[in-house]
Order: C-alpha cells, then sequence, then structure tokens
C-alpha cells in the first residue's frame, strides 16, 4: 500500500513538473487578463479629475476599462436606488460619509487581499510580454488609521470591516467680508465663540427701523435659509461637549451630563440656545431672520460679513461675486484650558456593490486612486482638501484657500443622522423654528422631539 502512495505522489509531481501545474496557471492567468469594464458613478467632479487615474491603472491593467459617469446631486440617489433594484448597478459608487450605515447592506467590504494579473516585459532583445499572478495585502485598519484622517475610521468601519475610501474631506471653515469687517474697525476675524465674537457680531450688523436687517454679521440661528444649518448646530452641539449618538445608535444630544464636579449640564441644549439667539430680536446678538435671503447668496451680495460653510462652494463665490474681498479663517472654537480644537466633516467615499462581479478589481482601483501620489492628481484637479495625512502639510504649505479646510480635517468629526437623512434635517429645522416662535420658552421638550424625531429615522430606516 505504501510503495502504491508513493508511485502515485510521483506521478503527481511529474504532471506538475512535466506542464500540467503551469496549464493549471495558465489557466488562472487567461481568466484573470479577460477584458472587464469597471463602471464607476459619483456626483459633482468631471471625468478630468479622474483620467490621470484612470490612464494609468488601465496601463498598469491593460484589460481592465474604467467607465465613469456623473450624476446630478439632486438626481444621483435615486438612479443609484433604481440601478441596484434592476441589477444595472456600478461597480463603484460614491456616497456620502453619513451614508455608510444605510447602504451597508449594498456594499462589499474591502476582502483582506487582492489578486490581479500585472504585465510583464522581458529583458533582452526581443522584449516580450507576459502575465504573473500577484496577490496583495489590502489595508488593515490600523492602516486605514495611520493615513487617513481620524474621522475616516469613524465612518467606514463597520463591524471589523473596511466599507469604502475617500480622496479628499471638507470641513466647515469661516468665510468673512474683508470690507465690512474693515469698515467695522475689526482687524480679525474671531477665533472664539466668546464676548469678542458677540461683540464684532453687534458691530457688523446694521438695522433699520423701517427695514429691518439690512446687513447681518453672521448666519446664524435660523435653518431653512442658512446653507447646512444643521452641521453648524450639531459642531456647536459637540464642540460644547454633547455625543450625538452613543455606541448603541440611539440619539443623545438632549440629554444632561455631569461636568466632572458633580453638577448636571445640558451642553446640546446649551449650543441650540446660543445658536438661536442670533435670530432672536431680543438679544444683543440678534443678527437673523428667516425673511433674509439665503445666506450664500447674501454673502454674496455683500450683505453678510460672516458665513459658515464648505470649500465647495468657493468656486461659486470666486464666479459669482469676482470683486468680493474675503478671506477664510478656521471655524471658531469653544475657549478653554488646554485649547481644544473641534471641526466638523462633511465627505464622500468611493465603496464597492456587492453586486458587482469584479469587487476585487474595483477594490484594488479604489486602493490605488487613494494612495497619496493618485489622489494628488486628483486634489491639484479639482481644488479639494485632502482625506490623506500624508498631503495636508502639503495643502497647508499652499497658503491659499483650500489649506484652511486642510488644516481642520485632523480634528474633524461627524455623525450619523439617520437613514433618511432629510427627514432627521427636517426635525432640526423643525426644531429650530419651534425655538424661534417661543422664545423664553422651556426648550427640553423642544430638543427632546427633535431627538426622538431622529431616533425614528434610525429605527425605521426613514
Amino acid at each position: 500500500m505504501y510503495r502504491k502512495i508513493t508511485i502515485l505522489g510521483l506521478l503527481a509531481l511529474f504532471m506538475l513538473g512535466s506542464g500540467f501545474g503551469c496549464q493549471l496557471k495558465n489557466k488562472q492567468v487567461k481568466q484573470a487578463t479577460k477584458p472587464i469594464t469597471l463602471v464607476f458613478w459619483s456626483v459633482y467632479d468631471n471625468v478630468n479629475a479622474y483620467q490621470p487615474i484612470i490612464k494609468q491603472y488601465e496601463a498598469i491593467h491593460p484589460n481592465i476599462t474604467i467607465e465613469y459617469h456623473k450624476y446630478l446631486y439632486g438626481e444621483y440617489e435615486n438612479q443609484l436606488l433604481n440601478a441596484f433594484a434592476e441589477d444595472r448597478g456600478p461597480d463603484i459608487f460614491s456616497i456620502q460619509n453619513t451614508w455608510v450605515k444605510k447602504y451597508q447592506p449594498k456594499l462589499a467590504p474591502m476582502p483582506p487581499t487582492t489578486t490581479l494579473a500585472y504585465p510583464v516585459t522581458s529583458t533582452g532583445f526581443k522584449k516580450t510580454v507576459t502575465y504573473q499572478m500577484q496577490t496583495k495585502r489590502t489595508l488593515s485598519i490600523q492602516d486605514l488609521k495611520n493615513n487617513f484622517v481620524d474621522v475616516v475610521g469613524h465612518d467606514v468601519v463597520l463591524n471589523g470591516h473596511i466599507y469604502g475610501l475617500p480622496l479628499a474631506i471638507d470641513t466647515l471653515a469661516m468665510y468673512y467680508n474683508k470690507d465690512l469687517f474693515n469698515n467695522a474697525g475689526i482687524s480679525e476675524p474671531p477665533r472664539y465663540w466668546n464676548n469678542e465674537f458677540l461683540q464684532d457680531v453687534k458691530k457688523l450688523t446694521i438695522q433699520d427701523p423701517k427695514r429691518g436687517l439690512t446687513q447681518s454679521g453672521v448666519a446664524l440661528g435660523g435653518s431653512t435659509n442658512i446653507n447646512r444649518f444643521s452641521d453648524i448646530l450639531s459642531v456647536l452641539m459637540i464642540q460644547n461637549g454633547a455625543t450625538m449618538m452613543d455606541g448603541n445608535d440611539q440619539i443623545v444630544f438632549n440629554q444632561s451630563i455631569n461636568d466632572g464636579h458633580g453638577n448636571q449640564y445640558n451642553p446640546g441644549l446649551e449650543a441650540l440656545t446660543f445658536y438661536t439667539d442670533f435670530a432672536n430680536s431680543s438679544k444683543d446678538s440678534y443678527s437673523w431672520n428667516d425673511s433674509l435671503p439665503n445666506s450664500l447668496n447674501m454673502f454674496i451680495s455683500g450683505q453678510l460679513a460672516i458665513m459658515f460653510d464648505y470649500s465647495y462652494d468657493l468656486a461659486a463665490i470666486k464666479t459669482r461675486a469676482p470683486k468680493l474681498n474675503f478671506s477664510i479663517a478656521p471655524l471658531p472654537q469653544i475657549e478653554g484650558t488646554p485649547p481644544t480644537n473641534i471641526n466638523f466633516a462633511n465627505y464622500w467615499i468611493q465603496a464597492v456593490s456587492k453586486k458587482s462581479a469584479h469587487q476585487n478589481e474595483a477594490w484594488d482601483f479604489i486602493q490605488f486612486m487613494t494612495s497619496a501620489k493618485e489622489a494628488k492628481s486628483y486634489l491639484q484637479t479639482t481644488g479639494h482638501p485632502t482625506a490623506l495625512r500624508s498631503l495636508i502639510q502639503w495643502q497647508e504649505n499652499q497658503n491659499n484657500e483650500v489649506s484652511v479646510f486642510a488644516s481642520e480635517a485632523l480634528t474633524a468629526k461627524s455623525w450619523y443622522i439617520g437613514d433618511n437623512e432629510q427627514a432627521a434635517e427636517d426635525a432640526i429645522a423643525n426644531m429650530i423654528k419651534e425655538v424661534e416662535k417661543n422664545p423664553g420658552a422651556n426648550l427640553v421638550p423642544i430638543i427632546n422631539t427633535a431627538a426622538a424625531q431622529v431616533q425614528q429615522t434610525i429605527n425605521s430606516g426613514g
């Protein structure tokens, strides 16, 4: 029996040595080099933002074609959901950082490794190209934390798996009109939400007895006519010590906490009061009401001194108001010892569809385009702030508007606002309106109602 097994083993070795093993290997290479197309959907960015990256990747993998499609933001999610329902969705698609939990059932997590065929050119007079299979380890969670700013790990890692990677991260910053500051005798933008900030706003706000507010010091206090009002209020709450959602997906921004000295205080409620006071005509900080134009339009018209917004509106401001004398400063912080910076992130990640027949290749491409070299090409084309730690210093050294946003990325936070983002934002807007309609009222029931409504979008999936 032993002799028979030995002969069979030798026969197997002979078959491998005589080319049988090579046949298996060649079959694997042949399968891996079949032409495939990776369909990539996103918003905002034109194809030229990705073209250099796509060309580089297709040169390394001649059998892979990247087909990019750009959609309008307003129609993007419906197009995406309809495509998935009809099994014609993209292989790679962009989702907002706040959508990851909602889309998790539709996403393929990053695998531990990817295996692709790579062309190898022989040396010598007669150059020939052959293909070799290479297996590469993908990013670990620790790699992710080392390479990207902290908020990325918070948003894209679920249950120990990575569900997407970003090329850029935007943050809220302070746009200010330098001419209005100069006229008010204010030499520098405020660094903190303190009395100096309130005094600056008071100097920058002009009221007419008949026409009301003709110049606003700051776009704070309202909802529907302030760009990204929910983000602004969220970061005020977080800066003040509030937790928006706990580890059990429970909304807790309405809850009181202990200050460490045996005293209870409600940081979310304090932030809500601070925010809505700017729309309270009985307060010294009064500078906003619902009859004013949209904050971006008012800033562009030169009638708004301070606006909090993301870098993506920078191009619109420069295009629509080329002579506007404005600058950008970091988001104000709460003054304290030691100083603590907390900013707010808004960004898109690239993810892979669970229904993709080419998940291996799709994840390889995402890792390729979010590497430092390729991401730099994208950032130079788009002017977006970086998500990679290694490129922050590079953008800061450019000393332009983008450097402010890039410098805030290391301390940026975000939170999962629910499966129905619009419903959650509506709940926050209604909370602000209720405070505006009932100045001096007990705010506890109002903030509790808003928290419960946001919780419903999480419990019910919208």
